[in-house]
């Protein structure tokens, strides 16, 4: 289809930001199913970190043991179908496109056509990039493992970054009550994507205070098992969003104790790994044309600069999302 070489940010070992380097490789090769995105634009996720990392180490499983098993890194992109194979009929050269697809941190990125879809026309490929692992994690958090439903009360810690500012986003366009936490730099911020109430957590800790959530949110995954538990109303469902502290001894830890507070209150605890579908993308798409979900970005960096990204990101600080142009 199209042959050539591209410039790509290669992984061959796990450890800091510095491991990863700009490369000149070869463009990725599609057959007749396949569909090769020109990628305007990406983000970075916690996703991207603790793969960059290697940590939690149970993860290597999944991402190789020695080494990462996907030599180009990253996962968001939105750009333009720069070809399809001869078998694809729902994209073509010239569409404007985003999703999830690994070695997104290149010019040029190989899927298939359930890892794409149109890009929302009013937004930019930088905002739709934003969106695929992020929203697709607050999505599916809040949809299908926490049930919410409208005028549910909704606690989201650490609300902030990218997977809980859509949290907030989403929960609110489920017609929840959502009161947010975060830190006292990203108060406004949080209030601005429409939160009822946000907490600066250094001054009040709401795991401590009298009152409970039908829903409670740990984005980051930081927070303790018993903290969450306390402020979750029987029958109210908890959901860790992320990796945070854990060791797979905690994991265990926190499953049995989750199955102790299932059988005495009725308490779901629901541990999950978020998988970018082409429906859950349609679903964000709908969403983000009904100006329900507006990615916020914070920084932008180049492509040669994605290291920088990664410690920027990393850091914890970002309001919303990092993203990458290309």
């Amino acid at each position: 289809m199209v042959a050539g070489r591209m410039n790509a940010v290669v992984q061959e070992r796990y450890g800091s930001p510095d491991v990863l380097e700009l490369r000149d490789v070869e463009v990725p090769v599609i057959g007749d199913d396949g569909v090769l995105v020109r990628v305007r634009a990406s983000s970075v996720n916690a996703a991207d970190w603790h793969t960059m990392r290697g940590r939690p180490i149970f993860a290597r499983f999944m991402t190789g043991a020695r080494r990462p098993k996907q030599a180009v890194a990253g996962t968001d992109v939105a750009g333009v179908v720069e070809a399809v194979g001869r078998g694809v009929v729902e994209l073509r050269p010239g569409d404007e496109v985003f999703g999830g697809r690994n070695g997104a941190f290149a010019e040029f990125v190989a899927g298939r056509v359930r890892n794409f879809v149109p890009k929302p026309p009013q937004m930019s490929f930088e905002e739709a990039a934003a969106i695929p692992v992020a929203a697709t994690t607050a999505l599916q958090a809040l949809r299908d493992r926490a049930e919410v439903k409208a005028g549910q009360r909704v606690l989201i810690i650490g609300a902030g970054g990218g997977v809980g500012s859509f949290c907030v986003e989403i929960a609110k366009a489920f017609g929840a009550m959502v009161t947010a936490t975060t830190s006292p730099a990203n108060v406004e911020f949080v209030r601005s994507l429409g939160a009822d109430e946000v907490v600066d957590y250094t001054s009040n800790d709401v795991t401590r205070g009298s009152r409970r959530f039908d829903v409670v949110l740990d984005v980051g995954g930081y927070a303790s098992f018993g903290d969450l538990a306390r402020v979750a109303n029987p029958g109210g469902a908890i959901v860790p969003i992320g990796a945070g502290k854990a060791t797979t001894v905690g994991i265990i830890a926190g499953l049995v104790a989750g199955e102790v507070r299932r059988r005495v209150l009725g308490q779901r605890l629901r541990f999950f790994l978020a998988q970018i579908t082409r429906d859950d993308l349609l679903v964000l798409a709908r969403l983000a044309t009904e100006g329900k979900l507006i990615p916020r970005i914070d920084r932008r960096y180049a492509l040669a600069e994605t290291a920088d990204a990664m410690r920027y990101a990393e850091s914890g600080v970002a309001r919303g999302k990092v993203v990458i142009t290309v």
